[in-house]
């Protein structure tokens, strides 16, 4: 009698919960970061920043390339010459490929606090707006309804937050 009563207890106690649960919603999170215009935005100035880094390690390349040929055929009073402008172009392309990462790390690092405090504040607005319990990542669900698929609105939200 007594199990019989703790079940009932617990069946009522899940049932009373279900019903004060107000809902959820799922997103799928790649969608969102695939059309972020934020995210867009922050990559096409990176790459704008770097270009010309990036030229000027090309170019050394290029420069490093022709005087290892020349170095293959040159007398060896030359070579000591040839020798000292290699070993500088090589500590200008380190020094620029260095600069380069660390711009890429500080920016990725800036952006991706932007963008998962963009993401937080609009899932809280929908979990609002909708009276939603939970808002979860589509890819932490098992088995969803289609219904409560938010990801349209997360979208939206998340490129209207300035």
């Amino acid at each position: 009698m007594k199990k019989l009563a703790t079940a009932f207890l617990l069946a009522s106690t899940t049932v009373a919960t279900m019903a004060n649960a107000a809902g959820y919603g799922v997103v799928d999170m790649q969608r969102v970061v695939d059309s972020s215009s934020y995210l867009k935005q922050q990559n096409a100035s990176l790459q704008q920043s770097v270009k010309p880094s990036a030229t000027r390690a090309e170019q050394l390349n290029k420069e490093i390339q022709d005087l290892q040929e020349k170095a293959a055929n040159a007398k060896p009073a030359e070579v000591q010459q040839l020798k000292a402008q290699y070993e500088s172009k090589v500590n200008e392309i380190n020094s620029l490929e260095q600069s380069i990462q660390q711009k890429v790390q500080a920016t990725s690092q800036s952006t991706s606090q932007t963008f998962t405090s963009r993401v937080q504040q609009a899932a809280e607005q929908l979990r609002k707006d909708g009276n939603l319990d939970v808002v979860l990542n589509k890819n932490a669900a098992l088995a969803y309804d289609n219904n409560n698929d938010l990801t349209d609105k997360m979208i939206q939200k998340v490129n209207a937050i300035r």
